[in-house]
Order: structure tokens, then C-alpha cells, then sequence
């Protein structure tokens, strides 16, 4: 996934209204909310859902359906849509679909049987409840809008160059990914680059002399048999595709690289009017997102890139002698907003990419939420996997917030995006300080020149706020000319800013991070240099004073790598609750060069983008070099052998990183990968029981397992309850006696057996990992690894789990001077402790906002605070809107925001237990609706904090505070107060053993 450039706030008054406006952007962004398969509990809106059936596709059948044969491919082998079998089936399951159509008078608009038993059809809300009370279905989900997530040479980085490279040891880049299909699931292909020149096809059959077999050579070489694109694989089986003819793309613009493109849009051209489509109706790319996605995977090896006449070196792709079958399902529409590609259409690209055979797909894209692991494109993704395809997903880029990612499915491989070695460039300030940001359009000197903020130099009419943000037209070429401006990250995108600056006539741009986001290497259109961090704000103060002048200059000291990049979206899982660990894996992601389409990159052919989906590609195309030297392996033994040889990433200041939740098990190793030693594969029934395991019906009879069980190479518990226990299976690579070490702090780990013997490869063993919480503190995340060795060969598993020793509410009520509430809790051990701190009753601040405004409150968290409860209460005249942005604080800067909504009586309450920050930023809101702007808001504001030594207003008690009780076994505790004020709030901690607690809020 690119990152998107945020949306313009209504609200000019300073910071705060960006980051109001992105908070409730997260929150009401205008997507379909799924429709529920047991029966709507409101109206539902009319509009193209996906309808899933339960009898199996055509990949997963096994025969179960009267007479119809099974079409489910044996292991090692790759599904066959030809055979008069899955013609057969395929009929039956159309047919099927139909037949539920028509019982609700609606009428299929798409099949699909491959990879999914699912229709599509344009639905209103009475067909919905029938379609969801009859028998079959096993899924309804609307047609929702998907978007592309957006060394110094990463081939380089990940070790895959050089004498001693991968592609050295795999006989040369001719020979890296020989004889494997790689599917790009994206926005089509620009065929015209380097990076695809190949022979044309042609109806020339692999032969040998006399008619020996072929040479090993030109075994793999792709042919046409009429239209249709053959090419016999590494694992025996044979690819089958076509290239689709449309707008500017002919049978012609496909090649001995590019072997089969096509394109999905029919939900899309429905849904997007035809006055706002842009791009091409065909396989071609209009934006550049597919291109740069394929080329980074298997573009050619030694390309020579430029870019405005600047030479940037040589790139090559991950699997240079790989090819490449193309399915556009991603499009552009004029105005940016109906940008994407409707799950309709991604499900039919999934099922075809299946049905031609390729080997691997790369689907740098998702949505903007967690998408449900029943979602019709996962399922599709499942079944994919299933059927022996290798399957990388975009974690998405909405990082550093926890819980932001998509695509976190256990059949795909989740990836997060990681920096290489950065292109660098230096602004040298008129006071001598120097600070060195990232920059690839910086190539000399420039300057000394005046240095001034955007919104010093606007027109007389621009608001100041989209000056600072150099908004396109808000720029005074009066004042401009002959300076360096400094321009405000957000809202417009990178490179229009800069392009803002050269239009008023400015020489040089350094663009500044308000927020903690990533610094990124666009190819700006004048020298750029971005800043983030202490160091943006320090150049942005500086360029407020009187006389700043500065000098841009290349290179220069950059940021330790690999890290984990700003916007890389973060685990956990939501759908998971926590107990599969994602993402997987990290791959480079940030300021990537490779293929572009020149029309949406103002005419450059190579272009540096990042993204996770940058990331994705890197996955792929190391596993088409995988299954080019082992083209049998599952695609979940693959996965394993890349998460379980990976190493840390690093932090800013250069130590190992542990945060497993930004990097999954870390960096690829390229390198490592092929020669793992053990392997942790799972297989569809697995998924299945997994399915079952965290709550979804899939339909099949199949017994659940405890999620943390599924046999994956890593280990997650998202509340481990005092002692649990997981298994695990592996297989063996090679021969060799394996030893087992736990490093997990403040948890007892035993691993049984700790030692694994195996004499022969294909060999597998089965352990199990206890683990005992000792003094791990509760609600707190705990991460270490479980490493087997043998000799040099090292097997770790990141381990991440939340330990609990009590299960309580967060929250509890009360009201009046004295009273009462009883509450159950579940403790982990045969001890129960429960003390009450509190309550505390602080000082109410009270204030008033007049029309649309905001007023900020820094809440410093004192040294040894349990808790911390904030309280604001609103006095809102009718019509009109208040509310709360809220984040924590650590060393000044903001680490994310969250949007807090008056209850029914006005007030917003934020609760904050265990907090690490030093402080909780509060943004106190109100919006008037009146048309005058002189409404007045009044509201109170206060702080409660929770320490040892908290001064009380008044009693609490809780009964019983202790004693010997039975694990598990649910008790009554009851909490008392008496003498605390009846006119504010009290706050109350009831703090179990290890740090636990629930808030009590009177009043």
C-alpha cells in the first residue's frame, strides 16, 4: 500500500484540526458495513454483495457431492479447470448459485468456482434476510472498495547480488526463478519498460534435437498455442494464459516476461460513472502501482534507470528470471476518490490467476480495516493457498498505530515495509546547525538562500494553514522566488508540494513531519530534503526567524537500518484477539526504485515509491527463487523457512529491535532462508479448525482448536490466564539433533521434549511449549523467541504474549456519596488480592469555547501513577458538537490520537491504567452548528490521577480483599464507598496482583 496523502480538515485553527480530522476519518470513512448472514438487525442499504455457498470450489472439492468426482489436485500437483471433472463440478456450482438467485429474484452478475462457491448480485434489503435464512449460505459481505497500499539497492540489501549473493548460488540472475509464474493482483503493467524487455512470443514449442527432450534452457520458455500463452513449470505442471486485448494494449505488448495479462473491472465500471474513469480499460497502467510491484519482483536483471535526467544506477528484480502474468483489478478514476478495486473484481482475479497456475501472487493492496478472515477475497486467498500457491499480502500502511493492519489472514504472508540505506541530503541552517533528512533530488549545492516557512510567503487570500501545508495556488511568487521554503507533511501529496514551490518560483523545498510519520524519497521537482522527528521541528522553528537562509547539499549521515518504517501498519490482530502473530515478516519498503508508468509519474519510466506494497514484492519474488530450487514445498513451509531464518530489525539508535508486532519475526535473509532446517507447515484442514478456533462457522463439521495452536512459526497468546500450554509440529530439511531455548522474560518456559532428533529430511516431531506466568506484569505484552539449534543452523520462532493473572472489568460504575457495586471477577491463581486506591477527587478546570474552536490540555503523568482517569464534561447548546482528540506523550512528541465522544449526560471519560507515557495530550473540542459562530460551549476538565500516595476524598473499600479461591473459578467481589463529593468525579484503582486493575467511576 502507497501512503495516502491525508484529507483536508475543515478546520484551519492550528494542529489540532488535521488531527481531528484524520482521527474521524478512521472512523467514518464511507465503506459497507457487512451485512449480517443470520438476519439484519437494522435496515440494510441495496447494493452488490458477495454470496457465499458451502460446497467446496473447485481447488478444495473432495468429491463429496453425489456422483461428481473430486477436483481437489493431489499433493504436489496444481489444479486443472480443463479436465472434463472440473468441468463437470464448475457447471454444478453455477448452477447452484442460480438456483439461490432466483429464489430471491435477483440475478447473478459474477461466478466464481476456483477458489471460492460465492456470486455476486445487485441486492435490496428484503433479498438480503432471505438470502441470509436460507439454507447454503454461508456468507453475505458487500462489494467494498480496496486501495494499492502504497543498501540502497534492495536486491543489494537483501543479499541476493554479488559473487557470494543468492542468484550467484541459484547459477545467475538467467537462472533465478526459472520456470515460475508469478500472478501481480494490481493495477495493470506498463509492458514499453526495461524492466519487461523479452523475446516475443511465439507458436515455437520447447524442443531439443532430434527430438530429445528440451535443453534445460529453454525448457521453461513460454509459447502460443492460438491465443493462449503455454509454459511448462518447475513443478511439472503447465501455466495457461492470455493477453487481453483493450485500450492501447494488444496481444503484442505481451512477451517472453510479460506471458498473460487481463483485467477485472466489471464491478468497478459499474460502480464508477464513466465521466470519472481515468486510465485504461485494459490490462495497461495508468498509475504505476502495478509496475513498480511486478518489476520489483521479476523485472529483468541490470536494468539502467533514470529519472529527469539523473542517473540512479542499475535495479533488477527479486526473480529476475521469473515471469510475469498480470491481473489488473485496481483502477484510477479522475477525481482520486473512487480510486481501487471492488472485491468482486479482486475475486476474480484470485480465481483466474488459480485457474492459469501460477505459482505465486502478490496482492499489494487491502482495505482500509482489519478485513474478516470470511471476507470473500480471503476466502478466495485461503483456497489459493490450498491449492500450492504462495500468496504475499500488503500489511498495509496506517503504522505506527497498534492494531492497523489487513490482510493478517495464517494462510497468506503478512509484510511489513523496512528501510534500507537511505538517500541522504543535508540542510545546513544560516545559525551552523546541520540536519540530514532523506532526499534523492539533491544531486549538488543549493544556496546559501533565504529560508522561510510556506505560510510566510502565501498570497494575500491563501489561509495560513494551507500555506504551511503548500497547498497548490497558496504560494506568492512575489515572495517566493529565490528562496527554500519549508512545507508542512500532510493533506496535499509529497511531490505537489514541491512542485507548489517550483511554480512560485522557489529553488529548494524541505519538507517537515508535524507528526511521527516516516521520511520518504520522493524524485521531487526541485532539490528536496525531508525531515522528521526533533530535527524537523528544530529546522521549522529556525525558519520563523529573521534572516534564516540555508543550504541544501547531498548526502550526509543517515538513520541506522534496517527499521521498521513509520507508516509499516502494526499488529495485533484484531481478528485474531491476539493469538497469531502478525505481520510475518519485514521486507524493504521504503523509498523503493523500480518501474513506473510515465503518465501518472510525471513521464519518468522509474520512480522511487514506498509502501508495504514495495515490501510484498520483495516476499514474492524470494519465494519464486524458493519454489525455482524446490518446487514442490507448500507455500506455509516456504513462509516458515523466510520467518524462522529472519533477523531483528534495529531500532533508532541501533539495537536489536523486539517489537514484534512492527516487524513480525523480522528481516528476511535472503540467503538464510534456502537452508532452514526445520519447517512449521500447516495445511487448509488446519486453517479450517483454526477458523473455528477464534469463532467463524466455516460450514464443514471441522473440530476447533485453541487458536494458538495453529502449527505456525511463530508463538501468540493474546491473554495468556497463568499457564497455558501450545503444540507444535515440524519437519525436518536436513538431518541433525535440535535443542530447545525459551528467552521470554518473567515467564516460565518448558519445552517437551527440549531435544529433537531427526535422521533423514521429511522427518517430523511434535513438542509442546508450557508456558507459567511468574513476573511478567498483566495487560503488559511480553516478547522473547523459542530458538532450536543444531550446529550453525538456528530455528527461532518470535514468541508474543499478554500475560493475565486475573480476569476482571476494565470498568465499573457508581453513583451518589456512598453505595455499592458488586462485580465478578476470574483470578488465575488460588490467591485473590484486590486493594482500593482512591478515590481521587482533583479540582475541576473549567473553561468555554466560543463557535468552532479547541483548547489544549497537557495531563503530565506523575512518577509511579497506577492509573489516570480524565474527565470532560460539555454544556453543548443544542445543534451543535463537542468532543475530545486524546493521545499520549513521550518526550513531547504525540504518539497517536484517538477520538472521544460525550456519553448521554455530555461527558467523555478516557481511562488510562499502566500508561508509559510522561504525559496525555487532550484536545478539548467544540464545532458550532448555529451559522453565527458565537455559540458558547462551557465545559469542566479533570485530571485524576492514581499513585501510592494520592491525597483521598473520602473511602472505598473492597470485600473480599484476599484469600485462597480456586483457579478459574468465578468470584463476587464488591466494592463500597462512602464521603466521596456528589458534584465531581471520583476515581477509584482496584489493582490486582501484577499490576491489573478496574477503573470504579462515581459520580
Amino acid at each position: 500500500m502507497t501512503p495516502q496523502p491525508r484529507r483536508a480538515s475543515r478546520i484551519r485553527r492550528g494542529t489540532i484540526g488535521a488531527l481531528l480530522t484524520t482521527t474521524l476519518a478512521a472512523v467514518s470513512l464511507p465503506l459497507a458495513t457487512p451485512a449480517a448472514a443470520t438476519g439484519p438487525a437494522k435496515p440494510l442499504a441495496a447494493g452488490t454483495y458477495l454470496i457465499t455457498l458451502a460446497d467446496q470450489p473447485l481447488v478444495t472439492y473432495d468429491g463429496s457431492v453425489g456422483d461428481l468426482p473430486a477436483t481437489k489436485p493431489t499433493e504436489g500437483e496444481k489444479l486443472d479447470v480443463t479436465s472434463a471433472d472440473a468441468k463437470r463440478y464448475r457447471s454444478h456450482l453455477t448452477d447452484e448459485q442460480n438456483h439461490v438467485a432466483k429464489k430471491v429474484g435477483a440475478t447473478v452478475r459474477q461466478h466464481y468456482a476456483v477458489t471460492t462457491n460465492t456470486f455476486s448480485a445487485q441486492l435490496n434489503a428484503v433479498q438480503l434476510v432471505q438470502l441470509a435464512r436460507t439454507k447454503g449460505v454461508t456468507n453475505i459481505a458487500p462489494d467494498r472498495l480496496h486501495h494499492a497500499t502504497d543498501e540502497k539497492n534492495s536486491t543489494d540489501f537483501l543479499g541476493l547480488s554479488g559473487r557470494k549473493g543468492l542468484w550467484a548460488a541459484l547459477g545467475g540472475t538467467a537462472k533465478a526463478g526459472k520456470g515460475i509464474v508469478i500472478g501481480d493482483i494490481d493495477t495493470g503493467i506498463w509492458p514499453e519498460s526495461a524492466s519487461f524487455k523479452a523475446p516475443a512470443l511465439t507458436t515455437r514449442k520447447p524442443t531439443g534435437n532430434h527430438g530429445k527432450k528440451p535443453d534445460k534452457n529453454d525448457l521453461y520458455r513460454p509459447y502460443l498455442d492460438g491465443t493462449t500463452t503455454v509454459m511448462h513449470k518447475a513443478d511439472g505442471t503447465t501455466f495457461t494464459g492470455t493477453c487481453q486485448t483493450g485500450d492501447s494494449f494488444t496481444a503484442a505488448d505481451c512477451n517472453q516476461k510479460i506471458i498473460s495479462a487481463r483485467y477485472f473491472g466489471e464491478g468497478w465500471l459499474r460502480y464508477v460513472p464513466e465521466s470519472n474513469r481515468g486510465g485504461y480499460i485494459s490490462p495497461r497502467d495508468s498509475e504505476g502501482h502495478g509496475t513498480h510491484t511486478a518489476s520489483t519482483a521479476a523485472g529483468n536483471a541490470g536494468v539502467h534507470a533514470t529519472a529527469d535526467g539523473n542517473d540512479l544506477g542499475t535495479i533488477s528484480g527479486v526473480a529476475p528470471a521469473a515471469t510475469i502474468s498480470v491481473y489488473k483489478a485496481l483502477w484510477q478514476s479522475k477525481d482520486g476518490k473512487q480510486d481501487g478495486g471492488l472485491t468482486s473484481d479482486l475475486v476474480a482475479a484470485i480465481d483466474q490467476a488459480v485457474a492459469d497456475g501460477v505459482d505465486v501472487i502478490n496482492y499489494s493492496l487491502g482495505a482500509m480495516f482489519e478485513s474478516d478472515y470470511d471476507d470473500p477475497s480471503q476466502t478466495a486467498l485461503r483456497n489459493a493457498a490450498a491449492a500450492g500457491v504462495f500468496v504475499a499480502t500488503a500489511g498495509g500502511n496506517a503504522g505506527p498505530e497498534a492494531s492497523s493492519l489487513d490482510n493478517t489472514a495464517p494462510w497468506t504472508t503478512t509484510v511489513a515495509a523496512g528501510t534500507v540505506a537511505p538517500y541522504t541530503g543535508t540542510v545546513t541552517l544560516g545559525n551552523g546547525k546541520s540536519y540530514t533528512g532523506i532526499s534523492t533530488s539533491v544531486h549538488g549545492t543549493v544556496g546559501s538562500a533565504p529560508l522561510v516557512r510556506a505560510a510566510a510567503v502565501k498570497t494575500a487570500d491563501a489561509e495560513t494553514a494551507d500555506a504551511d501545508l503548500c497547498m497548490a495556488g497558496t504560494l506568492d511568487p512575489a515572495l517566493t522566488t529565490g528562496k527554500t521554503v519549508v512545507c508542512d507533511r500532510g493533506t496535499v501529496a509529497r511531490i505537489d508540494k514541491s512542485a507548489e514551490v517550483k511554480r512560485a518560483g522557489g529553488i529548494g523545498m524541505i519538507l517537515v513531519n508535524i507528526g511521527n510519520e516516516s521520511t520518504d524519497g520522493d524524485l521531487h521537482s526541485i532539490p528536496t530534503v525531508h525531515l522528521g522527528g526533533p530535527d524537523a521541528t528544530a529546522v521549522r522553528d529556525y525558519a520563523a526567524t529573521d534572516n534564516a537562509a540555508a543550504t541544501l547539499t547531498s548526502g550526509g549521515k543517515g538513520d541506522t537500518y534496517p527499521q521498521v518504517a513509520g507508516f509499516s501498519s502494526r499488529g495485533p490482530s484484531s481478528a485474531s484477539n491476539g493469538d497469531l502473530l502478525k505481520p510475518d515478516i519485514t521486507a524493504p519498503g521504503a523509498t523503493i526504485l523500480a518501474a513506473v508508468a510515465p503518465p501518472g509519474n510525471q513521464g519518468r519510466d522509474f520512480d522511487f515509491y514506498s509502501g508495504t506494497s514495495m515490501a510484498t514484492p520483495h516476499i514474492a519474488g524470494l519465494a519464486a527463487l524458493y519454489l525455482s530450487e524446490h518446487p514442490t514445498w507448500s507455500p506455509m513451509s516456504i513462509k516458515s523457512a523466510m520467518m524462522t531464518t529472519a533477523s531483528p530489525t534495529k531500532t533508532a539508535d541501533g539495537k536489536k529491535s523486539d517489537d514484534a508486532f512492527a516487524q513480525g519475526a523480522g528481516e528476511v535473509e535472503a540467503r538464510a532462508m534456502l537452508k532452514p532446517g526445520l519447517v512449521y507447515d500447516s495445511n487448509e484442514q488446519d486453517w479450517l479448525a483454526y477458523l473455528e478456533g477464534v469463532g467463524v462457522d466455516t460450514g464443514t463439521g471441522t473440530k476447533a482448536i485453541d487458536p494458538s495452536d495453529l502449527n505456525y512459526p511463530s508463538i501468540a497468546i493474546g491473554e495468556l490466564f497463568g499457564t497455558q500450554t501450545v503444540t507444535r509440529t515440524v519437519t525436518a530439511t536436513s538431518a541433525g539433533t535440535y535443542r530447545a531455548k525459551v528467552d521470554l522474560p518473567g515467564i516460565k518456559a518448558t519445552v517437551s521434549p527440549s531435544v529433537l532428533r531427526f535422521s533423514h529430511p521429511g522427518q517430523k516431531r511434535t513438542f509442546t511449549v508450557k508456558l507459567d506466568v511468574t513476573t511478567a506484569p498483566a495487560g503488559a505484552i511480553d516478547t522473547g523467541s523459542l530458538t532450536w539449534t543444531s550446529g550453525r543452523t538456528t530455528v527461532r520462532s518470535p514468541i508474543v504474549v499478554t500475560p493475565q493473572v486475573i480476569h476482571a472489568p476494565a470498568e465499573i460504575k457508581g453513583t451518589g456519596t456512598s453505595g455499592e457495586a458488586t462485580y465478578s471477577v476470574t483470578p488465575a491463581t488460588s490467591t485473590l488480592q484486590a486493594t482500593a486506591r482512591g478515590p481521587v477527587s482533583s479540582p475541576l478546570t473549567k473553561g468555554s469555547l466560543t463557535g468552532t474552536a479547541e483548547i489544549y490540555h497537557e495531563a503530565a503523568i506523575p512518577v509511579g501513577a497506577k492509573a489516570t482517569q480524565i474527565t470532560v464534561h460539555f454544556d453543548v447548546a443544542e445543534g451543535n458538537v463537542g468532543g475530545v482528540v486524546w493521545g499520549p506523550m513521550v518526550g513531547g512528541v504525540l504518539q497517536g490520537g484517538a477520538f472521544g465522544d460525550p456519553d448521554s449526560n455530555g461527558t467523555v471519560t478516557i481511562n488510562v491504567p499502566q500508561t508509559k507515557a510522561d504525559t496525555i495530550f487532550v484536545a478539548v473540542v467544540a464545532l458550532d452548528y448555529t451559522g453565527n459562530g458565537e455559540s458558547v460551549t462551557p465545559y469542566t476538565f479533570q485530571v485524576n490521577h492514581i499513585t501510592d500516595d494520592s491525597p483521598v476524598t473520602g473511602k472505598v473499600t473492597v470485600t473480599p480483599d484476599h484469600g485462597r479461591v480456586t483457579p478459574g473459578t468465578p468470584i463476587d467481589l464488591t466494592a463500597a464507598w462512602s464521603g466521596v463529593p456528589a458534584a465531581a468525579r471520583s476515581t477509584v484503582w482496584i489493582e490486582y496482583p501484577n499490576g491489573a486493575g478496574t477503573f470504579l467511576t462515581l459520580n
